[in-house]
C-alpha cells in the first residue's frame, strides 16, 4: 500500500470507498435474501420440480400461502453447473460485479447463451461464501418446452437446485415478482413517510399549545407576583414574631416557673409532708422537710415523669417528734420526655 492510500485510511478503513459501503448495505438491507424487509414483504413463490412442489420465500422455504403465490420452476441438477466460491470480505461492497465477472470467467457456454443465479450463503471475518449456478439458456428452454410446454422464458421463474438449497436464475419470469417487492417497498416507504410527517405535526401542534400555555402561564405569575408582595411582608413579619416567640418558649424551657414546680409538689407531696426550704435554679430543684417516712417521699418523686433524677445528697436524719429530715435535689425532665 502506497503512502498516498494511507493518507485515506482510518483505523484500517479506506475512507474513500464510504459511498460504496453505503450504496452496498442499503442495497442488501433492501434487496439482500436475508434482509429483514425481504422476508417479510416478498411474494411466495410456488416451486414445482421434478421431486415435487416447494413454497419459497425470499429463498427460504416456508407454508402455502393465503394468496396466489408467483409460479416457478426447479431445474433437475444435470442441467446446472453449481459453484460455491469464497470471496475475500473486502469485496462485498462490489459483490454484484465480483459475481459478474466469476460468472462469465467459469461458464462453459457463450455469453448469449448463459444464464446464472448466485447467493450469499455464509460469511467469516475474512470471507464471504456464494453459491453459484449457471445453466445454458438453450438447454433450459428445450427442458421447459419438452417437460412443460413453455416456450416464453419470461412465463415462469427458474431455479436451480444447489447443495445449500434453490438458487434463483436471473433473466426469466422473476419480473413479477421484483415488481410487486418494489411495489410494496414504495408503499412502506410511504406510510413510514407519511408517519414521520403525522409525527412532526403532532408535535409541532404540541409545541404551539405548549407555547400559548407558557405564555398564559406568565402572564399568571407576573399577576401573582404583584399580589404577593403584601403577603410576602406579612410573611416576613409573623417570621419574625415566631423568632420571638422560639425565644421566649426556649427561656421557658431553660427556666421553668417556680409557681408551677411549687403547685406540683404541693399536689405529690400532700398534708403529711412539710417542706421547709425549697429553692429553683433553671431546671434544678432543691428541697428540704421533714415526713413520718422520707424514703417514701423520695421514692414519690422518683416515680414522677417530670423529674428526670432525684438524689439525696445527705443522709436521711431523725428530728424531734418522731418525723424524718430528707435533703433531696431533683433534676427537671427536658421538655417533651415526659410524653
Amino acid at each position: 500500500m502506497t503512502q498516498a492510500s494511507k493518507q485515506w485510511e482510518i483505523l484500517g478503513f479506506d475512507t474513500r470507498r464510504i459511498g460504496s459501503t453505503f450504496v452496498a448495505a442499503w442495497r442488501d438491507f433492501l434487496w439482500g435474501d436475508d434482509s429483514p424487509l425481504r422476508t417479510r414483504l416478498d411474494e411466495v413463490v410456488h416451486l414445482q420440480g421434478e421431486d415435487g412442489d416447494c413454497y419459497l420465500q425470499s429463498g427460504t422455504e416456508t407454508t402455502a400461502p393465503a394468496a396466489d403465490a408467483c409460479e416457478g420452476l426447479l431445474l433437475p441438477e444435470s442441467l446446472v453447473l453449481g459453484k460455491t466460491l469464497s470471496v475475500p470480505l473486502a469485496a462485498e461492497t462490489e459483490l454484484h460485479a465480483v459475481m459478474a465477472m466469476e460468472i462469465a470467467a467459469n461458464s462453459p457456454f457463450p455469453a448469449d447463451d448463459t444464464a446464472a443465479g448466485w447467493k450469499l450463503v455464509g460469511r467469516s471475518e475474512s470471507s464471504l461464501t456464494v453459491q453459484m449456478s449457471i445453466v445454458s439458456l438453450s438447454a433450459v428452454m428445450a427442458y421447459l418446452g419438452a417437460r412443460y410446454g413453455i416456450h416464453d422464458r419470461r412465463a415462469r421463474e427458474v431455479w436451480a437446485s444447489s447443495a445449500s438449497g434453490p438458487v434463483a436464475l436471473a433473466g426469466f419470469g422473476e419480473h413479477r415478482r421484483t415488481r410487486h417487492y418494489r411495489q410494496r417497498l414504495i408503499r412502506v416507504a410511504g406510510l413510514v413517510l407519511l408517519s414521520a410527517l403525522l409525527v412532526l405535526l403532532i408535535s409541532a401542534l404540541a409545541a404551539g399549545g405548549s407555547y400559548l400555555q407558557y405564555q398564559r402561564l406568565e402572564e399568571q405569575v407576573a399577576v401573582a407576583e404583584r399580589d404577593s408582595r403584601a403577603a410576602t411582608e406579612i410573611k416576613a413579619e409573623l417570621q419574625a414574631a415566631n423568632q420571638t416567640i422560639n425565644a421566649v418558649n426556649d427561656i421557658v424551657s431553660r427556666y421553668p416557673s417556680p409557681h408551677l414546680e411549687v403547685a406540683r409538689l404541693t399536689r405529690l407531696l400532700g398534708d403529711d409532708v412539710h417542706v421547709t426550704q425549697f429553692s429553683m435554679r433553671g431546671r434544678e430543684l432543691k428541697l428540704r422537710g421533714r415526713a413520718a417516712d422520707a424514703a417514701s417521699v423520695m421514692e414519690l418523686l422518683t416515680d414522677e415523669p417530670a423529674y428526670a433524677s432525684v438524689t439525696a445528697p445527705q443522709a436521711i436524719v431523725t428530728v424531734p417528734g418522731g418525723l424524718e429530715q430528707f435533703y433531696l435535689n431533683i433534676g427537671m425532665a427536658e421538655p417533651g420526655a415526659t410524653q
